[in-house]
């Protein structure tokens, strides 16, 4: 291995004094490659050649990541950099030097060896505009790799995600992609590329499991994993697409035969792939609580796995109680040779049922391999947390949402909901409507951070935990970033779980075996609306008027957590939040957070806290998109998400809507949503919230969009458009992806 000297001894670069318009250049040679960057007044390139061709990815002026691949085989590592509007390069024999641009001014750059990797850092402190507390930091990760064939060192400029492997875009959840070919300056020329009917347009309410009692949604996330994607259906029906044109490639259907089909809301599948990436599978839970195992390339059940590729998560779990709901909504969670699940549960008014403990299973064989009580027994940690033997036969608890994982520290996020039953004995009742942090080898207890005592709200807590990366006081933080029900954001250290930011223990309305107080965050603010007085009512129109103040006075309202009873009583926020499964993006870069969040609160006896068209009965904003800057605890901007086209016929401004369905953010600076009651799909700048584009689908989009690199180059954006759920009965079955044209 070369010196750090001797490595950058080999930079060479030249550059040319101009106007901004014009191009400046440095040139970057290593051995026997070259990397070029360019950058001009539209924005910055980064070029690799190798032996296969040239590829280009480029970026707008201030935008803040540069992508590069070489196309090769060769093990490559991820490169990000991060950059001011720097228009020149000095040359330098020892590296990249000072800017002698008179828009910035930096320090020298450095170069590090460090094992089979070299990276280039630098420091850019703008000359213009208000000075930062700290100067921008870039970086450029370049890798190592011998030529099987020669003795020749090529450096590769790393690849960057061309897929979608998980729910979440990665095991973490962030939802980020660093493709950037649809970006700020040309998302407005997105237009749909393909579409694809799964068949299912109509999902009978005799078949339907939700407890809304409306049309079932299509909640889907797809996969994309080498060149193939993977949906999942309403009735829990597998299949596997060519991502470039929509084709069908196999389908597999858990209810072929059934007299009876049903059908529930279904998020997705998880992948599993062996060390060596010769041996892969399929695996997803039904509304039937099987646990299945498919061949990802025919479709076909993993003979190996439980029952000729089936596991029945019943037993020992849900038998006594054949009933009670027991299904799975979620993909499950996969870590080394382990696949991990929880389970969405129900039970009678006295809170018994289905166990909710979270389960690990050998993912070739189909094996127990470990349990996770998430309602302690006698003699384990937090059971002090139940009196008497209210813990016994307790369902609820459970993880229904998407769990998330951290590989490098091996281990495993649990976002679990309330107990069932409003019966129970004082307590604070762990490890409900909390975060827990477990090893997921073992399934041992690492940390818990509860965030509702003792819930008697329907407050779970909804969405699969953001593992975030961000600078916190001067200093980088692992941390896990959740969003909640009741529209607050808990950022909580990553190995202990103790709040980054400040929370208040603070006192809220009391009854019968409440608890005296719940978790407040100081920062950042709430992303919704926390309560409303009679003169924040619905006045949109006279009609919605008199309809929220008529239902307003029938009911006893005491403020956020007011306690239920026997009375009619309003529920602010309520059980659909806030946030909810939609959850949140996360991009690296900026250290943002993306929210979509509603203000819709229940009515115990009446339902929805709306008028008969659902509008919400506060006044608006009913739906909001807000990003979050987490290395400030602050809110960034917040904008209104979704129209009501009946009101903005009455020339009445943006309400918003009601919203299930969440974002993701791209490195083109780009935040996709859909989610919407006005059956749109929208794209929104990640700096500003100015929406950029807008496109109708055939209706609601609740469901998570995705986005990857097809086998032509075309970046593509997918969203299941199925309606349904709880805020339409229009349905219908439809993936749609969009490309640039």
């Amino acid at each position: 291995m070369k010196s750090a000297a001797a490595v950058s001894s080999r930079w060479s670069g030249r550059w040319r004094r101009s106007t901004p318009s014009k191009t400046k250049r440095a040139s970057i040679r290593f051995f026997m490659a070259t990397a070029r960057v360019r950058s001009s007044g539209n924005g910055i390139s980064l070029s690799s050649v190798s032996s296969t061709g040239i590829r280009r990815w480029s970026t707008r002026r201030r935008y803040e990541s540069v992508q590069a691949m070489l196309n090769t085989p060769l093990p490559v590592a991820l490169p990000l950099v991060r950059y001011t509007a720097v228009t020149g390069w000095s040359r330098s024999r020892n590296g990249p030097g000072r800017t002698s641009s008179a828009a910035a001014r930096g320090k020298t750059s450095r170069a590090k060896v460090a094992g089979r990797f070299i990276h280039f850092s630098w420091y850019v402190q703008p000359a213009r505009g208000p000075p930062r507390a700290r100067p921008l930091r870039g970086s450029v990760i370049f890798c190592l790799a011998e030529m099987r064939f020669a003795t020749a060192i090529l450096i590769c400029a790393a690849a960057v995600a061309q897929e979608w492997p998980h729910y979440g875009g990665e095991p973490g959840g962030n939802r980020y992609s660093p493709l950037a070919q649809i970006h700020r300056g040309n998302v407005a020329k997105l237009k749909r590329a393909w579409s694809f009917s799964i068949g299912e347009p109509d999902r009978p309410l005799e078949g339907n499991m939700n407890s809304d009692a409306e049309q079932t949604a299509f909640e889907c996330t797809p996969l994309v994993v080498d060149g193939v994607m993977y949906i999942t259906t309403p009735s829990s029906r597998v299949i596997a697409l060519d991502p470039e044109t929509g084709r069908r490639i196999w389908e597999f259907d858990p209810q072929a035969g059934a007299k009876t089909r049903i059908f529930l809301q279904h998020r997705g599948v998880s992948m599993w792939r062996s060390p060596d990436g010769r041996e892969k599978r399929l695996l997803y839970g039904t509304s039937d609580a099987r646990l299945i195992s498919l061949n990802p390339a025919t479709g076909k059940l993993s003979p190996g796995f439980g029952r000729e590729g089936v596991v029945d998560l019943k037993p020992g779990v849900a038998d006594r109680w054949p009933k009670a709901r027991f299904t799975i909504t979620s993909p499950p969670a996969i870590y080394r040779n382990l696949v991990i699940t929880g389970a969405r549960l129900s039970a009678g008014g006295d809170g018994l049922g289905p166990s909710g403990q979270v389960r690990a299973f050998d993912v070739l064989t189909g094996k127990l391999v470990w349990t996770f009580h998430t309602i302690p027994r006698p003699g384990e940690r937090g059971h002090e947390t139940w009196q008497g033997d209210s813990w016994r036969d307790r369902s609820g608890a459970n993880a229904w949402s998407i769990l998330s994982v951290d590989h490098a520290r091996g281990l495993v996020f649990v976002p679990t909901a309330q107990p069932l039953g409003y019966n129970r004995a004082a307590g604070m009742n762990l490890y409900g409507n909390s975060v827990v942090a477990l090893e997921a080898a073992t399934g041992a207890y690492r940390w818990h951070y509860q965030m509702v005592h003792h819930d008697l709200w329907d407050y779970d807590i909804p969405a699969q935990p953001n593992l975030v990366t961000f600078e916190l006081g001067g200093r980088k933080v692992d941390a896990v970033a959740q969003v909640t029900k009741m529209g607050l954001l808990f950022v909580l250290d990553r190995d202990t779980g103790k709040p980054l930011f400040p929370v208040e223990e603070r006192k809220v309305p009391q009854g019968e075996n409440t608890w005296p107080t719940q978790p407040i965050p100081v920062k950042p603010p709430p992303l919704s609306r926390q309560t409303f007085t009679r003169d924040e009512l619905n006045r949109v129109t006279p009609e919605a008027e008199r309809e929220c103040a008529a239902l307003f006075a029938s009911a006893r309202y005491d403020g956020m957590y007011t306690v239920p009873g026997k009375d009619r009583n309003i529920l602010f926020p309520g059980t659909l939040g806030g946030a909810n499964w939609s959850g949140s993006s996360f991009d690296p870069l900026n250290g943002r957070l993306y929210v979509n969040v509603q203000n819709l609160g229940n009515v115990r006896g009446a339902g929805r806290f709306w008028t008969a068209t659902r509008w919400p009965c506060q006044e608006p904003p009913w739906g909001s998109l807000v990003a979050v800057d987490l290395r400030r605890g602050e809110i960034a901007w917040s904008v209104p998400l979704g129209v009501v086209d009946e009101l903005a016929a009455r020339g009445v401004p943006k309400t918003g809507t009601v919203n299930l369905g969440g974002t993701i953010v791209t490195g083109g600076g780009l935040v996709f949503v859909a989610g919407t009651n006005d059956s749109r799909f929208r794209a929104f700048d990640a700096m500003t919230g100015a929406e950029l584009w807008v496109d109708r689908l055939e209706a609601n989009g609740h469901a998570t969009p995705m986005t990857y690199r097809g086998k032509s180059g075309r970046q593509f954006v997918v969203i299941a458009a199925g309606g349904g759920g709880s805020f339409s009965r229009k349905t219908a079955d439809i993936l749609a992806a969009y490309a640039l044209r």
